[in-house]
């Protein structure tokens, strides 16, 4: 059996099982996994996206004095007749809008009111924050909670799942393994397709084990460290700092690849910081481009057939 998986893996039946495996794993989890790959390459660069949402309030174009807040209440309220001023947020930049918080029947709106001529300027909602914090939450519980959580570590295990069961199927023989890391040229768009789906599949391995353990760790933290205090019981004097704590601290850090908006590597912002975040996005792609090359398989070899 070890000759047979060493020159000609093709024919062994455990191969063909894990083939299976492979398969309904992917397409059972396709859309989840799709979703999460394309999701989490976005928020590689949430402090970007961040900084991006912030707008600065508009500057007053009026050579007129300032005005004073009861000034700028009374001109809000004339605006807004029925709403109570609930907050008055002056920038640190005088000739900047001032931000006022209107409240009526349990509800806030919050608007920019010109700081000299009491006029409003516009919305002050953080709608582009409101939006990046959304697709946070719909990444990490799917805006379900604790629920929403339970899904990804189930989600995150069938990715494990499918990258292992992938080594063994990618496996091509001891004679031809070497080509199965590249993309050969005058083959048909079948054989290409099978190829470039072999090859991402080998050199996104690594990252994709990564995302999928430090996935299912942030999905289900309380049971990881249950178990390392079974194995591991903390100190009485309750300030070591063990080796596995620190090993869940840097799982947790390696499925976003930064460490307090930085890149792992890097000292700060620059080059390093940017190409950190670009490798990890580009490999946090690489599940949803095996779900497509896989479905193309798949149809290729099943559907197209029955149809």
């Amino acid at each position: 059996m070890w000759q047979r998986w060493i020159r000609q893996p093709q024919r062994l039946r455990l191969r063909k099982a894990l083939f299976q495996v492979h398969l309904w794993c992917g397409l059972g989890f396709g859309l989840y996994v799709l979703f999460i790959s394309v999701t989490g390459s976005v928020l590689v660069y949430r402090n970007e996206l961040y900084v991006a949402a912030i707008h600065d309030p508009p500057a007053s174009q009026s050579t007129a004095p300032l005005l004073s807040d009861g000034d700028l209440a009374a001109a809000a309220e004339r605006r807004y007749p029925g709403y109570r001023i609930e907050n008055l947020i002056r920038p640190p930049d005088d000739a900047q809008a001032v931000e006022i918080w209107l409240e009526r029947d349990g509800g806030t709106t919050k608007r920019y009111f010109d700081a000299r001529d009491g006029t409003d300027v516009g919305s002050a909602s953080d709608t582009g924050m409101w939006l990046v914090t959304k697709l946070i939450e719909l990444h990490s519980d799917l805006l379900s909670g604790p629920t929403g959580r339970r899904i990804n570590g189930i989600g995150a295990l069938a990715m494990l799942l499918s990258a292992l069961t992938g080594l063994v199927i990618w496996w091509p023989g001891i004679k031809r393994w070497r080509r199965s890391l590249t993309l050969r040229r005058g083959v048909g768009w079948r054989r290409f397709n099978w190829d470039l789906h072999s090859m991402i599949g080998i050199w996104s391995f690594t990252f994709i084990v990564i995302f999928a353990v430090s996935g299912l760790y942030l999905s289900t933290p309380e049971t990881f460290h249950e178990w390392a205090d079974r194995i591991n019981p903390p100190s009485s004097a309750g300030h070591n700092v063990r080796l596995i704590d620190t090993a869940f601290s840097w799982l947790a850090f390696s499925h976003f690849g930064r460490i307090n908006g930085i890149g792992l590597p890097c000292d700060g912002p620059g080059l390093c910081d940017q190409a950190t975040k670009a490798v990890w996005a580009v490999f946090g792609l690489a599940p949803a481009a095996m779900l497509v090359t896989g479905s193309i398989m798949w149809w290729n070899r099943v559907l197209r057939h029955r149809r």
